[in-house]
């Protein structure tokens, strides 16, 4: 059977491109190795936040923002350092898609019925010079509905058009191998895995119960990346985030195996960029998992000590919330690979946000109601489950005893209890004065400058040892795979590139098996809610190279 565009992946890339597609009539088959339980990928997954430029959300919170400002941070983020080969298209897509984010990207959205929460998130706040890594301001925009709630517009525009005949939708359909023809992909072909009534997320059969072969004009690879297979991540550990970490929890469904990278890699695709990736360092064991290994990142505000295995402070500035990567590396030159969070009740309901739709019902459900009971006393109803159900997490009325229960969790007695203490007393003294030489401390109080920080995110600082703040909160953090920053290598059309830098005929890739574009829109790192955008504008831009 023939077709004119064969789609491998049904991930928010995979949809976004299908539902440009339909627009022009395209016959389109999409093929997923998963049930259709999990169409929509990763993204259902999401906390839904997306990177906009001078929004009328932000213009509301009194945010000042702007292109050039945003293409600074970009840069200064990226640390683009090959520019002549494997950052060169990166670098193109990634100019592309902050003029998308300052114009189009809000405006397109809203005509898909998408709309935002209206106080804007500060990510990856930095914490080094101006033109250096981190947003200058926030631009985290959560759409109203989480992940679920961008997915959908997309997933309905799929089910139109296989309603209408125009996409023949195949899950359990596993692809092997991009076939070729004197030079051309023309199709592909793989395996029929057994039927699974497998709810989403949860791992499925690989019982393989037949075989197929189809053929298109274009072929596009949007399968995702390599976060839910961690081998695949700790071989490709970059030496300059030190020892692949020898325990790490998963961020993403096992599904995320990378195996159509390395199926377009041998058709003659070329992987540039393989050892950047995007891993969190708090990670926290989910009590209810879904899929192997889960994990659930937190979404920290600044205020919270943060404490090596030993029950070192790290340095300045790796605080919460500030550079992702940075304390990534901080963590892995301790020999250990986990840290603490030590903080008060009154920083915990402010301060922690869980990320993924399914840990955030009030945002998934579209609930006013149950948005504003966050302005109610003490933390949400998911985190107060993780306090009393999650093995990381430790609450107790005084510190001895909660270091004697961090010791207890971990085996290692490694922390010292007066050692800690005495950190943390010299951090509470520096509250005396409204002026401070602790640099988290000014974080701290200058993030409250920013009224939507003020409001839902920040904590009013105090003392962390202040008997009217307890109980205490100890969290031991685990590293936490997500996103792969590299692959495929993609001109703006995405058709993938060869080792020669020319196009490959018929291949295309979107999402995160492009690098989000270019084999490496972000380069070394993130501004965060570009993931989720990258996969709307690469497969938007396939979608329309491809009309």
């Amino acid at each position: 059977m023939r077709y004119d565009v064969i789609i491998i992946g049904a991930g928010l890339a995979g949809l976004t491109a299908a539902a440009e597609l339909c627009e022009s009539n395209k016959k389109i088959l999409l093929l997923d190795q998963e049930p259709q339980a999990s169409l929509g990928g990763q993204a259902w997954w999401s906390f839904g936040g997306l990177f906009l430029v001078d929004s009328p959300e932000q213009r509301r919170m009194g945010i000042k923002d702007s292109k050039e400002l945003a293409w600074q941070d970009w840069l200064g983020t990226a640390g683009f350092d090959k520019h002549e080969d494997d950052d060169y298209w990166g670098i193109k897509w990634a100019e592309a898609y902050v003029d998308f984010a300052s114009g189009q990207k809000r405006e397109w959205l809203s005509s898909l019925g998408i709309k935002f929460f209206p106080v804007v998130g500060w990510a990856e706040r930095g914490g080094y010079l101006a033109d250096g890594h981190g947003n200058s301001v926030p631009r985290f925009h959560i759409v109203w509905g989480t992940g679920p709630g961008i997915v959908t517009p997309f997933a309905e525009k799929v089910k139109e058009g296989i309603k209408n005949g125009l996409i023949d939708y195949r899950p359990r359909h596993q692809v092997i191998a991009l076939e070729m023809k004197q030079g051309t992909i023309t199709g592909v072909s793989g395996n029929i895995l057994i039927e699974s009534i497998v709810l989403r997320g949860e791992a499925s059969s690989r019982e393989v119960v037949g075989d197929f072969t189809y053929f298109a004009d274009h072929i596009v690879v949007s399968s995702g990346g390599i976060g839910g297979n961690i081998d695949l991540v700790k071989a490709n550990w970059p030496e300059r985030l030190g020892a692949p970490p020898t325990n790490m929890i998963s961020g993403v469904p096992a599904h995320v195996d990378g195996k159509m990278l390395k199926i377009s890699e041998t058709a003659g695709g070329k992987i540039v960029n393989r050892d950047r990736m995007w891993h969190y360092t708090e990670g926290i064991k989910n009590w209810n998992p879904i899929w192997p290994n889960h994990g659930i990142r937190i979404l920290p505000g600044p205020s919270s000590i943060w404490l090596d295995a030993r029950g070192k402070r790290f340095p300045a500035p790796n605080f919460p919330g500030f550079d992702t990567l940075g304390t990534l590396q901080a963590i892995q030159r301790t020999g250990y690979d986990y840290s603490w969070f030590i903080l008060t009740e009154k920083i915990i309901e402010k301060e922690f946000a869980l990320s993924g739709s399914e840990q955030n019902p009030d945002l998934t459900e579209k609930s006013i109601k149950k948005v504003l009971s966050r302005l109610s006393p003490g933390p949400t109803k998911p985190v107060k489950a993780f306090m009393e159900n999650g093995e990381d997490f430790i609450v107790r009325d005084n510190l001895a005893d909660l270091v004697a229960g961090m010791n207890k969790l971990t085996g290692d007695h490694l922390l010292r209890l007066e050692e800690v203490k005495q950190q943390i007393l010299a951090r509470d003294r520096e509250m005396e004065n409204a002026f401070t030489k602790d640099l988290q401390i000014t974080a701290m109080r200058g993030a409250r400058n920013y009224l939507g920080d003020k409001l839902i995110r920040v904590a009013k600082p105090h003392k962390i040892l202040d008997a009217k703040n307890a109980p205490l909160i100890a969290v031991r953090l685990n590293l936490l795979s997500r996103k792969t920053l590299g692959g495929l290598q993609t001109d703006l059309s995405g058709r993938v590139l060869n080792d020669a830098g020319e196009p490959i005929k018929g291949l295309y890739a979107a999402g995160e098996a492009a690098g989000f574009g270019g084999g490496g829109i972000h380069g070394y790192r993130s501004l965060e809610g570009t993931f989720l955008g990258g996969c709307l504008f690469t497969g938007r831009q396939v979608g329309k190279a491809l009309k």
